[in-house]
């Protein structure tokens, strides 16, 4: 079902983030604090300093790391600088937790919201950069002249059709405004868009197969930021170390 969009606008200050704030000051846990925060968080968008934050995706994505994001940004310094990178970069909280005590913090609507994130746009971007790997790799390996966009080769193989024509459907059902430039935020909103018409479009076995090549290159991905992550925290040296054959530098 088609849905109009508005300009999001500019809220007063959520309650969420009231309580946060005096947690804070008060001396408390700050992950717990952001925890709490998150689960009480009401606004599904807005506009702060000119910059949109779309929390909500498609009515029913959650982008919890982008709420911890705007959160941690209110905290006026009030947060270890190294812990909140950990979290808003490699996603690595201050302590371990695991799945359930997770959904027990946000609540159990919260974090079905944040697995239709996580397969709908998550695992869909990285869908997408699987197969622009192999469609590269091949590209390499043919001694023939390869024509036409990767991008739409890999639009083609994984829904169907090109990434217009595929935008201009998106558009027609007001799930992102029409124009020329698409943000950050609609661009989000089409990933979750081509998740669901991909769910639509093919039989649940390719639909299984695919999801777990994305889950798997997900798996790779995060284990590459952690193994950066440790070495950026280790000791203070200039050694540089190689981490999937990029150049990390560390103490610099």
């Amino acid at each position: 079902m088609g849905r109009k969009r508005t300009a999001a606008q500019k809220t007063t200050t959520p309650k969420a983030l009231d309580r946060f704030s005096k947690a804070l000051e008060a001396g408390d846990d700050w992950f717990a604090a952001l925890l709490e925060a998150i689960a009480h968080w009401e606004t599904p968008e807005e506009v702060v300093d000119g910059r949109q934050y779309r929390y909500l995706i498609g009515g029913e994505a959650f982008d919890w790391l982008l709420l911890a994001e705007r959160l941690c940004e209110a905290a006026n310094g009030a947060i270890p600088d190294d812990e909140r990178e950990a979290l808003l970069f490699f996603g690595r909280p201050p302590r371990e937790l695991d799945a359930d005590e997770f959904k027990q913090a946000i609540g159990a609507a919260k974090h079905r919201a944040h697995l239709n994130y996580l397969y709908g746009v998550v695992v869909e971007e990285a869908l997408q950069l699987v197969v622009e790997e192999e469609v590269m790799k091949e590209r390499r390996s043919s001694i023939s002249d390869q024509d036409g966009s990767v991008e739409r080769e890999v639009f083609e193989r994984i829904y169907g059709c090109g990434r217009d024509e595929l935008l201009a459907a998106c558009r027609e059902t007001d799930t992102i405004p029409n124009g020329d430039e698409i943000s950050y935020g609609e661009l989000r909103e089409f990933t979750y868009w081509l998740f669901k018409y991909r769910v639509r479009q093919n039989d649940p076995a390719r639909v299984a197969s695919d999801t777990r090549r994305a889950l798997a290159r997900v798996s790779q991905l995060e284990v590459a930021a952690q193994r950066r992550a440790r070495l950026l925290a280790g000791p203070e040296t200039n050694e540089a170390a190689v981490v999937d054959g990029e150049v990390v530098a560390r103490g610099l």
